[in-house]
């Protein structure tokens, strides 16, 4: 069941399209994090402005050092013992979209630990898009069942894996953190 929907979300992506999917967090609306365009639908459903930015997964922590030109030594502490999902947003990104990429060069990564996303990273080689499946302004759905039909209707697929789940999520915390290792909490 797994496997089969990570073979369909992952034909979706490597198509450009966007997808509708669990994370560790609340449900998301992603795509190649490579791929302007599929990143520009993403900023359109949601009726997001560009200026905000969106936060970018990896399956593995390691991977940060290819999407972040200096990754700080704190950030693998804070990862490996951050009880709850973490968001760290770290300047000089390279390698993704540059419509994901802040006016002061930063963006958001988060080492996902859902298995669905891992395992859809890992065949996609790529990290994926993460943004909260709602429109902009509107409150984060907890659960599959609070995501609304207009935010359904306008991916082009939609996971079948934890729809009936109504374990209430949360969006992760997010810190920024500097080159130096210092860091702020932006939410908590």
């Amino acid at each position: 069941m797994l496997r089969d929907e990570v073979n369909k979300a992952l034909k979706v992506v490597q198509d450009g399209g966007i997808i509708l999917y669990p994370t560790d967090t609340i449900w998301g609306i992603g795509c190649d994090a490579n791929n302007t365009e599929a990143v520009k639908r993403i900023f359109a459903l949601k009726q997001r402005e560009e200026s905000k930015s969106m936060i970018v997964l990896v399956d593995v922590d390691n991977k940060l050092q290819s999407y972040i030109q200096e990754v700080p030594d704190i950030a693998y502490t804070l990862i490996e013992y951050a009880e709850n999902p973490l968001t760290l947003v770290m300047p000089g990104a390279k390698n993704i979209s540059p419509a994901l990429i802040a006016e002061d060069g930063s963006v958001g990564m988060r080492v996902t630990s859902h298995p669905f996303c891992q395992q859809l990273i890992q065949r996609l080689r790529k990290p994926l898009v993460s943004t909260s499946a709602n429109i902009s302004g509107e409150p984060s759905p907890e659960y599959f069942g609070k995501i609304s039909q207009e935010i359904i209707d306008g991916v082009d697929y939609v996971v079948d894996v934890d729809q009936h789940s109504t374990e209430l999520k949360k969006p992760s915390t997010i810190m920024r953190l500097a080159p130096n290792g210092t860091f702020e909490f932006i939410r908590r």
